[in-house]
């Protein structure tokens, strides 16, 4: 496995389960996110944790592109291919921010995408 083209600090990174239980996995507030991850990799509010985890196993097998600073800090999205619980595959893109003053990278979005994932070289 090649961490070349992955971000630093990767094995420290935060993921937040509020980013599920409040954002993405939470169909009163984002009805289409949390709709497109259960039908996607049946993941939903109640298994947020089991999300969490396969992120995690996945940060470094996955290219993160550098998107520039934001005001905040460096920003990153890295688009991964997960295997989900209902043992299907789909393109999970998530967005990745190490703040000013801070050397680990914390995840900022995370949703069902069609871009392409990308392995490093």
């Amino acid at each position: 496995m090649g961490v070349a083209n992955v971000f630093p600090n990767f094995e420290n990174a935060v993921i937040p389960i509020e980013k599920f239980t409040m954002y993405s996995l939470n169909a009163e507030r984002e009805f289409s996110k949390a709709t497109a991850f259960e039908m996607a990799l049946g993941y939903t509010i109640e298994n947020a944790d089991k999300l969490m985890e396969n992120i995690r196993h996945s940060i470094s097998d996955f290219v993160a592109m550098p998107k520039g600073h934001n005001g905040h800090g460096e920003t990153f999205e890295c688009v991964m291919c997960l295997m989900g619980l209902n043992r299907k595959q789909a393109n999970v893109l998530t967005s990745w921010i190490i703040e000013d003053g801070t050397d680990f990278p914390r995840l900022t979005n995370c949703y069902i995408t069609k871009k392409k994932a990308r392995k490093p070289e």
